[in-house]
């Protein structure tokens, strides 16, 4: 019996422990949003022979991986330099735990002025936590109502707890069946995360047990690549056809696209530090 009783007690300190150090992780990553934050909207202020519009929340800002640029839109832009040969001006509008209302009120209105030659949507993660499937249709058939044909949007990623998984898998039936009535490719990014099963949450999730590492950015980058990469094939000219001597190819000529993803290109010289509490940015779910 004293044995047993230990055994509990130790069970309930470590619990503890765990908690504790979850929440631990947790106050380290709010205090990256303000740095991520800044970041991105010195990138948008960057020059680029073409735009890549981002719409989502804390996981576009690439809260959970070690530097901004080592998120999964980080990733996708240097995918995008190296397939193109060109350079590429990132307009970051994702906002940390923003919701799928959220983004409609406080993106797309930014979204409708721009003219982006790349288009990424994931957004809805932050949804789950208070789902209504109503209020999260009308967002989703607002944000595909505002996109061009080329946009790309992921459904929602595997969150591996039964509950979650019941309102993720009606949330990715409405991201699919509204897209499909625009016309819009859906990358699979709930796939692509399952398959990485439970253990993952141990390999390629952040301290906080809830956003991406540099691995699982990794993981979601790799959903939006086919996507993605058919995209620049088509409808994007790389560096050696979009000059003024070039000659007179098919804008969906093939560019020389890398097999596999780019490692991280180093973080530029500039990158501001924020000593700001501003949070505005992307979130993967934040």
């Amino acid at each position: 019996m004293a044995t047993a009783a230990g055994l509990g007690a130790a069970a309930v300190v470590n619990y503890r422990g765990f908690q504790r150090r979850i929440a631990e992780s947790s106050v380290i990553l709010n205090e990256t949003l303000p740095v991520h934050s800044l970041w991105w909207r010195a990138r948008a202020k960057d020059k680029g022979e073409l735009i890549y519009a981002v719409i989502g929340d804390s996981a576009a800002q690439g809260i959970g991986a070690s530097s901004p640029h080592r998120g999964y839109v980080g990733i996708l832009t240097d995918h995008i330099r190296l397939s193109t040969g060109r350079s590429v001006r990132v307009v970051n509008l994702s906002v940390s735990g923003a919701t799928v209302a959220m983004a409609v009120r406080d993106q797309l209105p930014t979204f409708a002025k721009l003219t982006p030659d790349i288009v990424t949507v994931a957004i809805g993660a932050n949804d789950i936590a208070l789902w209504d499937a109503a209020v999260f249709e009308a967002g989703i058939r607002q944000v595909c109502a505002a996109l061009p044909p080329h946009a790309l949007v992921a459904d929602l990623p595997c969150f591996h707890l039964p509950r979650n998984e019941r309102m993720v898998a009606v949330a990715n039936r409405i991201i699919r069946q509204v897209a499909a009535e625009y016309q819009l490719r859906v990358v699979p990014l709930h796939a692509t995360t399952k398959r990485l099963g439970l253990r993952s949450v141990a390999t390629h999730v952040a301290g906080d047990l809830f956003h991406p590492n540099n691995r699982g950015y990794r993981a979601w980058a790799e959903a939006f690549v086919p996507a993605l990469s058919a995209h620049l094939v088509r409808g994007i000219r790389p560096a050696d056809l979009a000059g003024p001597n070039a000659p007179n190819a098919p804008a969906g000529l093939p560019s020389a696209v890398p097999a596999g993803l780019p490692s991280p290109t180093p973080e530029p010289a500039s990158t501001p530090v924020a000593n700001t509490s501003e949070s505005g940015g992307v979130s993967g779910p934040s």
